[in-house]
């Protein structure tokens, strides 16, 4: 009878085990991408462990950085939007990535998936996570009020001093354009760069209760503020550094905490301290707003003009779409670099 019990145990644990198993996900390997005859010579990892060394020219003025966050909700998405930046890029293997993320582990699916990537990882430790959730007001989406979609705030601390410029991309894109053309974007006297849309309604962004008071509605008194996503940015981390401009976005996050001056999560603090100050960007860097909106996340069309990057921010994201075989058009677009595997079960 005891052995029996035992029995079911091992069974019981065995079908827990192959359900978890059956949950992950299971990427491929992404093919090598080379650099063409004309790039810059650049010396890269060979230690393939994600270590950024000084065999590494990380500080290169050839190099292109580029700064994204992982988690494991978004990694399929990231894994894909790392496949269409190399695809598309002239010089692929001069571009270094910075993921930032809570969960170290998520390496190793970066490493595996490219063998042959310079990249590095940055603990978004569970102290500056915490620091960061004391900040956060809640908002429309929880999907918003994640500490690490807040990261981009941090971006001149966490990444190395010597990084001058970087493009920061969310993980629910793909470019189908070549990233350099991104980051040779002029910055005039500017601190960020970002497609801006003057057509949208930019008071909507903030509360009546923003706009009635005195002092606060005079904040964009001397500028023609303009929507920007913040989920493309070419950022000068110099200016950001010598600005102090993560003490001003966290310092609207405070206020908000006291009086509500804002519905959406992260993007609010960046339109107070940046609209209408920033360089633009041609709209084909952005073409947004693919995941409809934040409630129901219906289907939604390109905008017109040319296409250098898919967006899919909103509430949609292509992957859930695809796997719940109720996808929209435009999420066969994304489906081309998509690395997961089918999962694979004890029985296989």
């Amino acid at each position: 009878m005891l052995v029996h019990h035992h029995h079911l145990i091992i069974l019981s644990l065995l079908s827990v085990l192959s359900a978890a198993i059956s949950r992950q996900q299971q990427f491929k390997e992404a093919p090598q991408f080379y650099n063409s005859p004309s790039c810059p010579t650049i010396l890269h990892n060979d230690n393939n462990n994600g270590s950024i060394n000084a065999n590494n020219n990380v500080c290169s003025e050839d190099a292109v950085h580029v700064a994204m966050t992982l988690d494991d909700q978004y990694l399929r998405g990231s894994l894909a939007a790392v496949v269409s930046i190399l695809q598309h890029s002239t010089c692929p293997q001069n571009i270094y990535f910075h993921f930032i993320t809570t969960d170290p582990s998520l390496q190793f699916a970066i490493s595996s998936s490219f063998p042959y990537l310079t990249f590095r990882v940055y603990p978004f430790s569970d102290s500056a996570a915490e620091a960061v959730r004391g900040h956060i007001s809640t908002s429309i989406r929880s999907a918003l009020d994640c500490p690490l979609n807040y990261a981009r705030n941090y971006l001149a601390d966490i990444l190395p001093t010597c990084v001058r410029r970087v493009v920061y991309f969310d993980s629910d894109l793909v470019l189908v354009d070549d990233i350099l053309k991104l980051s040779k974007t002029p910055l005039g006297d500017s601190v960020l760069a970002a497609p801006e849309y003057c057509n949208a309604n930019f008071t909507s962004y903030f509360t009546p209760s923003f706009w009635s008071n005195p002092t606060l509605s005079q904040t964009f008194a001397d500028r023609n503020p303009c929507y920007f996503n913040t989920g493309v940015m070419v950022i000068d981390l110099e200016r950001w550094r010598e600005g102090d401009y993560t003490t001003k976005i966290i310092e609207w996050m405070e206020l908000q905490k006291r009086m509500r001056i804002y519905a959406l999560g992260s993007l609010p603090p960046f339109l107070l301290v940046f609209a209408g100050r920033i360089s633009p960007v041609d709209h084909r860097w952005n073409q947004h707003g693919l995941g409809g909106d934040n409630f129901r996340g219906l289907c939604r069309d390109l905008h017109p003009g040319p296409v250098s990057l898919l967006h899919w921010s909103g509430k949609g994201k292509p992957w859930a779409r695809l796997d719940s075989n109720r996808p929209c058009p435009l999420d066969a677009l994304w489906a081309p670099y998509d690395l997961l595997k089918t999962p694979f079960s004890l029985e296989s």
